[in-house]
């Protein structure tokens, strides 16, 4: 005898694939979240990326992204498996079911799905992120540092992301138990959700916004400053906001109206448009949410060729092999001790040269902050700049110069980029020996891209630097030397140079290159605490010269090209790792939600295509239409996502120094190969679904 009982149990197992679905959602969703927060929260991560600092920012971002795009997705998966739940539900009510014979059952069976399934993805994300950072570490780069560590503060970024899962699944369960209407609980999954039309203007228009948001996002934060000399707030970031409405409306126009009109065949595509029109609401949505993982991913992924491509082009045109430069007080290795260590490696030295330079302070306009506000302050002691002598120079370059007296010159690279380190404003240089000082202003660049740094280099006048010199201490006296390795070099060599090198160094020199001197006097003077002082400043440490800090921001860091070529993966190392976690997070969360997007269309219009084989459709003719609608789920966000951050990174490198440097072009096409990769990877998930689609609708 069929009990009630029985009769749940049996339509339980009619609904197992949708249940599946489900599971397979909430497991997805939880351990992307779970992977990304405790990459974001590893001191691992922490340490390497400053506080405040663009990755870090960039990283956080993205992450928030993800967070929305998986809640979206989790909420729908949701609603998706109760409406073929309702089914189950309105036939049990039309047998004489009560709502409360029925509720136990019910939430025992939607709590037990959410929790397993949200449980498991949690804790699957631990195993997750140390796979992929362990395969990382196995197959690219491996180094000290790159010691995974975990902090177990990210459970406060999981868990309530999972606590909200299964309360959503609860509430939406109670809601449909409320329905009085037992036919329209019956009939719940055959509704459509028809998404109202705005006509083709929708589509050019979309685009229009999305621009005009883009423009007004981007500049918002530097017209703010203008206006008000402030700080801008963090609500001005709203003015985003047309990217997405123009997003959505360029979305809508593909799934409603499309972009290329067959004018000859115009009823070839009604099938597979209407199915799509009819459950244009959740398909639109979803669009959207996989088109900004798209392209959060490809930021992620950009990181990788441009940052390489860049660093790469740098050491590889350098017109020496070594570059070395230290403060006058140190005992660093002569040019004997240096010929001797080569010789040890059977290498000949050529090209040495040498050459000196001054730390002397620049004036110019200081910003001082109160709250939000801000304002500038004359001060003759802004910041400290690096001075060389026209003959230094030349001996040290090989290059003739003439400096102007009066006037001095800073050195860039051949496109004059990067430059917005350097004090072009000066019209005073002092002394901080005798406080002497000098005036003088700036009268051009000089192209020497092995001298450009994070603290700048500049050239003087023979006669003004020889005045300003006069009584300078050691401690504001620095030497260069450079040479080059006379046939194959070796790393070996290299290494040991480097050791022997900052081994030499006093503690005193333990600094990062944004350490000032000049600021530290200036803030001594004023009864101040220097903020290189406090732990707010990220410090390196002679103890650990292999790690990403040591590399990156030693003030007296000597460039070595067969160090730098062979080290890079390892000194970005975590770098790297992050925002390829990142790309791969964004684009499988893109993926996963194409899938069960395609899987839905699939399970909701079975009927369709059921009497479509009934009217004589053939096998060929019913591929064509599951292949239209796939292609639309992955084609429209893959297009839109990629195109849009291409051509936003490109804005990005245009706008830091108002052109396009040959290296940032070579890496514009690095990632354009990226994105080749990523195509690739994304049609191949578009052909497994169209596959599995194909399985449920026995096509």
């Amino acid at each position: 005898m069929m009990t009630m009982q029985k009769l749940e149990q049996k339509l339980q197992r009619a609904d197992r694939k949708q249940a599946a679905l489900y599971l397979f959602c909430n497991f997805i969703s939880l351990m992307l979240i779970s992977a990304y927060s405790a990459m974001i929260f590893s001191p691992t991560v922490l340490t390497v990326l400053p506080e405040g600092g663009d990755s870090r920012k960039q990283m956080i971002a993205i992450f928030v992204l993800a967070l929305f795009g998986c809640t979206v997705f989790t909420a729908y998966a949701a609603s998706l498996f109760f409406r073929k739940k309702s089914r189950q539900i309105g036939t049990l009510m039309a047998l004489g079911a009560s709502r409360r014979r029925l509720a136990p059952g019910l939430f025992r069976e939607v709590f037990t799905l959410s929790t397993v399934s949200a449980l498991a993805g949690l804790l699957t994300g631990f195993p997750f992120v140390w796979i992929l950072w362990s395969l990382f570490r196995m197959l690219i780069v491996d180094s000290a540092q790159m010691d995974l560590v975990l902090d177990f503060r990210c459970l406060f970024v999981s868990i309530p992301f999972f606590l909200i899962v299964v309360l959503f699944s609860c509430i939406t369960a109670f809601r449909y138990l409320k329905r009085t209407n037992i036919m329209d609980t019956i009939r719940e999954e055959h509704k459509n959700e028809p998404v109202r039309e705005l006509g083709r203007w929708c589509g050019p228009v979309g685009i229009i916004v999305l621009l005009i948001g883009a423009v007004a996002g981007y500049n918002a934060s530097a017209v703010y400053q203008h206006l008000f000399s402030a700080f801008p707030p963090i609500w001005i970031n709203v003015l985003y906001a047309p990217v997405f409405v123009g997003l959505y409306m360029i979305i809508l126009h593909t799934v409603v109206h499309g972009w290329v009109q067959n004018k000859k065949n115009p009823y070839k595509t009604l099938i597979s448009r209407s199915m799509m029109k009819f459950q244009g609401r959740q398909t639109v949505n979803n669009l959207l949410v996989s088109t900004v993982l798209i392209a959060g991913g490809c930021f992620g992924l950009f990181f990788l060729p441009m940052m390489g491509s860049s660093q790469l082009l740098d050491t590889k045109n350098r017109p020496f092999d070594y570059l070395f430069q230290y403060r006058a007080d140190q005992n660093v290795p002569t040019q004997t001790a240096v010929e001797e260590l080569a010789g040890q490696y059977d290498l000949d030295l050529k090209d040495w040269s040498s050459g000196e330079y001054l730390y002397l302070a620049m004036d110019g306009q200081e910003m001082f902050e109160d709250g939000r506000s801000y304002h500038y302050e004359y001060t003759p002691l802004l910041q400290g700049g690096k001075f060389l002598s026209e003959s230094s120079f030349s001996e040290l370059t090989g290059m003739d110069v003439d400096v102007k007296p009066g006037t001095y010159k800073g050195i860039s690279n051949d496109e004059e980029t990067g430059t917005y380190f350097m004090k072009l404003e000066s019209e005073l240089l002092t002394n901080l020996s005798t406080m002497s000082t000098c005036d003088t202003k700036f009268d051009g660049f000089i192209h020497y891209g092995l001298l450009v740094d994070q603290r700048g280099y500049y050239v003087l006048d023979d006669a003004d630097y020889a005045a300003i010199k006069e009584g300078i201490s050691d401690e504001y006296r620095g030497n260069m030397f450079a040479f080059n390795i006379n046939g194959e070099d070796s790393y070996d060599f290299a290494y040991e140079l480097f050791l022997a090198f900052m081994g030499s160094f006093t503690e005193d020199c333990e600094l990062p290159i944004y350490y000032d001197p000049v600021e530290k006097y200036a803030c001594e003077q004023r009864g101040e605490t220097y903020w290189g002082d406090t732990d707010e400043m990220t410090q390196v440490s002679f103890d650990d010269p292999d790690s990403s800090d040591f590399r990156m921001y030693w003030t007296y860091m000597p460039k070595i090209r067969i160090l730098d070529q062979n080290d890079y993966m390892r000194t970005y190392a975590v770098y790297l790792m992050m925002f390829l976690f990142i790309a791969i997070i964004c684009i499988l969360a893109a993926m996963v939600i194409g899938y069960t997007r395609c899987q839905t269309i699939a399970l909701n219009n079975r009927y369709l295509f059921d009497d479509l084989k009934k009217l004589g459709a053939s096998s060929a003719f019913l591929t064509r239409e599951v292949k239209s609608q796939c292609k639309k789920v992955f084609r429209t966000p893959s297009i839109i996502g990629i195109s849009l951050m291409f051509l936003l990174y490109t804005l990005i490198m245009f706008g830091n120094d108002g052109a396009l440097t040959y290296s940032e072009v070579i890496g514009l096409f690095a990632c354009a190969g990226s994105l080749l990769i990523v195509s690739l990877v994304i049609y191949a998930v578009y052909r497994l679904t169209v596959r599995k689609v194909k399985e449920e609708l026995n096509i």
